[in-house]
């Protein structure tokens, strides 16, 4: 793979090969939730089917629009709708940045699409933990991307540290997409009228499950809002991407809650089982999934043995700051996680024996 190729890799490339066929697939390495949207969520999308002969009416993109201004405390002015918080990088990258920094081990979308506008790209690359610490971007960067909680490391920085990055003449990102499954304490959403060049990305993808609708959000001051959205075309989103985003917001604090304790009994679980069969866990995550290293000396040899028996994990190499011995685990039901152990220690008594016989 060339080093294009490895910052676009996403988990779900993780089955390929596999077959496409999802059943008796036990998939550590997307970081969707479930196979689908809430019983709840599909039935309000489910009702305006009928409706999509006509463009995305108005009022559905403005209502939406205020709730999640309302979710955040914040003006409608303030909030841009998107296909998914991926676009918000893309249009951000279009402002003409002269001194990028990205901020990694990260999310490697934002430096894919600054590198397509042409933007000469700096990597912040933490040291494991993988904490901020007394790191500080450059002075000269006039755009700073960070995650938070990170993916795939899961670390949650404090607020404060990045707060302390927005400056006159800098822009500053925050992609929160996994914001929602912490207490939310370090959200910088809320924050945005107070600062002119900070941008928070939100997603509904994960915790909603809805990765095939593309449905995301961000926030920033009015006039970066209109600076983006000047960019785009007509109808940049469709109607059930508008009702999703609507819905999510204004009925789903009561689902957001449930799955926030549900993510942190099951990854503290998984942590003990985990260690317990010999794998380290490398930070102290805060979002719902686990950076590892699993047990033996060859973890890739290891994860294309489990792909092969419909166990997917995610791959860590193609993360800046990290290599082939970390793996990125969605967190998942004591089933799954009893699974991908035995799996594990099944692998590594064979290559244990081979070596014994050699």
């Amino acid at each position: 793979m060339t080093e294009d190729d490895l910052l676009r890799y996403h988990g779900d490339l993780a089955g390929a090969g596999v077959g496409g066929d999802v059943d008796g697939v036990v998939d550590f390495a997307v970081n969707v939730r479930a196979p689908g949207p809430p019983e709840w969520l599909a039935a309000e999308l489910r009702s305006e089917i009928a409706g999509l002969g006509a463009y995305p009416p108005e009022a559905v993109v403005d209502s939406a629009r205020q709730v999640v201004a309302e979710h955040h405390g914040v003006d409608p002015g303030c909030v841009l709708l998107l296909s998914g918080a991926a676009e918000g990088f893309s249009l951000i990258a279009g402002l003409g940045t002269r001194n990028p920094v990205v901020v990694h081990p990260g999310f490697t979308e934002p430096e894919v699409a600054l590198r397509a506008a042409g933007a000469p790209v700096r990597r912040m690359i933490l040291d494991a933990p993988f904490t901020l610490g007394g790191g500080t971007p450059p002075d000269e960067a006039d755009l700073v991307v960070i995650g938070n909680p990170t993916n795939p490391t899961g670390v949650l920085h404090p607020a404060e540290v990045i707060r302390g990055w927005c400056r006159p003449g800098r822009i500053t990102v925050v992609d929160e997409a996994f914001m929602d499954l912490t207490d939310e304490t370090r959200s910088l959403a809320g924050e945005v009228p107070r600062h002119p060049g900070l941008v928070v990305l939100r997603s509904l993808t994960k915790t909603f499950s809805l990765a095939g609708l593309r449905c995301g959000y961000l926030l920033a001051s009015p006039d970066l809002v209109r600076r983006l959205a000047s960019r785009r075309p007509h109808w940049p989103l469709g109607t059930l991407q508008a009702v999703a985003i609507r819905a999510a917001l204004r009925d789903g604090a009561e689902f957001v809650a449930e799955e926030r304790r549900t993510v942190e009994r099951q990854r503290t679980d998984m942590e003990q089982k985990l260690r317990a069969a010999g794998f380290t866990v490398r930070t102290r995550s805060r979002a719902p999934y686990l950076l590892v290293t699993p047990p033996g000396d060859d973890p890739e040899r290891t994860r294309s043995a489990l792909a092969a028996r419909g166990i997917l994990v995610r791959r860590c190499d193609t993360f800046p700051g990290l290599d082939d011995t970390y793996w990125r685990l969605a967190v998942r039901g004591a089933r799954e996680v009893a699974t991908l152990v035995k799996a594990v220690a099944g692998h590594t008594v064979n290559n244990a024996e081979e070596r014994g016989r050699q």
